[in-house]
């Protein structure tokens, strides 16, 4: 870049987020077919999206010379039906990264404090530096957030508490009296993100929306995707749930048309399938059981998963990833979340979760870690 040219300052504190690797430049690097690897690095949908949201999407091909809903109008109107909630509550994001964005634009700067958790989603902090805020992490506690902690962390500065539930990367569950404590403690000065991409499969969820649907939390923005259990992680669709006049603010900050008409196409489809969601809420019951208790007979330590994947300590995460991935199977090293001793494995097919539990076998085997 030339010396010259005056970048923001608040750029030079912005790492570049390293995504799960696709299959197509696995292949390329290992000389393997795509075909013959396996991704379970990213926690997608196994089960892929819906039958009904690919029909949806292929006939709303016909019309992609026409720009799409700007409002994304019976998008809103089914999902708002679906939540209990009203249109006005919602705001639709190029997935839930782009809602943490529009909180950035609306809330933090210089001089301005985030609260966030160790071994909380990057993309939290990454926002906060990039417009110029503090990120003030609480430690975790047994790898999950410290709720508590977190309130106490909270100073006539803080303007965001981002947290997690069930937690990315380690799939922890915060306790439901913690969750209340938490919203009813929070200042009305900071507003409270409750990121909840994974809630879809749990049986039992804290149910937060009553507090939007009473107007009790003005100061309350939920977070959720169509990217986990609707499988429509290639089309970037996330949405955030709140009071009107918050999403009106966080409105002015949405680039026009950011959420195109394939992915409301398919979206609309998606809300409708209750069967595809239990058959993918199935599979995930049944494929977290078989990794955990394949982990238990290998005397692994692993963390209980309460998402649709499992942090598992394996010794030289990176080493044990890459190894791994020679041989067709990706997982995602978890270095860069400060866990370098961990990989984290989505839950597969019943074949993939096997094929994953075979590949790690031979790796440890092959050049014993240590893994306690």
């Amino acid at each position: 870049m030339h010396p010259s040219l005056p970048l923001n300052p608040a750029l030079e504190n912005v790492p570049v987020y390293q995504p799960g690797k696709p299959i197509e430049e696995v292949a390329r690097e290992i000389g393997l077919p795509p075909g013959e690897i396996i991704k379970l690095a990213s926690n997608e949908n196994p089960l892929g999206p819906s039958p009904a949201a690919v029909a949806a999407m292929e006939r709303a091909l016909q019309h992609l010379h026409l720009y799409p809903d700007g409002n994304a109008f019976y998008l809103k109107q089914k999902l708002a039906e679906k939540l209990g909630v009203e249109p006005s509550n919602l705001i639709l994001g190029n997935g839930s990264n782009e809602i943490i964005e529009f909180v950035g634009h609306a809330l933090i700067g210089p001089g301005v404090d985030v609260v966030v958790s160790q071994y909380s989603f990057l993309v939290y902090a990454m926002v906060t530096r990039l417009f110029g805020g503090n990120v003030v992490t609480v430690p975790a506690s047994n790898y999950g957030h410290d709720l508590g902690a977190m309130l106490r962390a909270i100073t006539p500065q803080t303007r965001v508490v981002f947290a997690a539930n069930p937690n990315n990367p380690t799939g922890t569950l915060a306790e439901r009296s913690e969750i209340v404590e938490l919203l009813n403690q929070t200042p009305p000065h900071v507003l409270l993100v409750m990121d909840e991409a994974y809630i879809e499969f749990l049986n039992d969820p804290v149910d937060l929306l009553p507090f939007i649907r009473r107007s009790l939390k003005p100061n309350l923005l939920l977070m959720r995707t169509f990217s986990k259990i609707y499988g429509l992680a290639g089309l970037r669709l996330g949405y955030g749930i709140a009071q009107p006049e918050l999403v009106a603010a966080l409105e002015k900050v949405r680039q026009p048309f950011n959420t195109n008409s394939l992915v409301q196409a398919g979206a609309l489809a998606a809300l409708d399938d209750d069967e595809h969601i239990q058959r993918t809420k199935t599979n995930n019951f049944k494929g977290l059981g078989f990794l955990e208790n394949q982990f238990q007979q290998m005397r692994l330590e692993f963390i209980p998963s309460a998402a649709n994947f499992v942090l598992v300590r394996v010794g030289d995460g990176q080493r044990v990833f890459t190894a791994m991935q020679k041989k067709g199977v990706i997982t995602r090293p978890m270095g860069g979340y400060g866990l370098p001793e961990f990989i984290r494995v989505s839950v597969g097919t019943p074949a993939e979760n096997e094929r994953c539990i075979v590949a790690l076998r031979a790796v440890l085997a092959a050049s014993p870690a240590k893994t306690e």
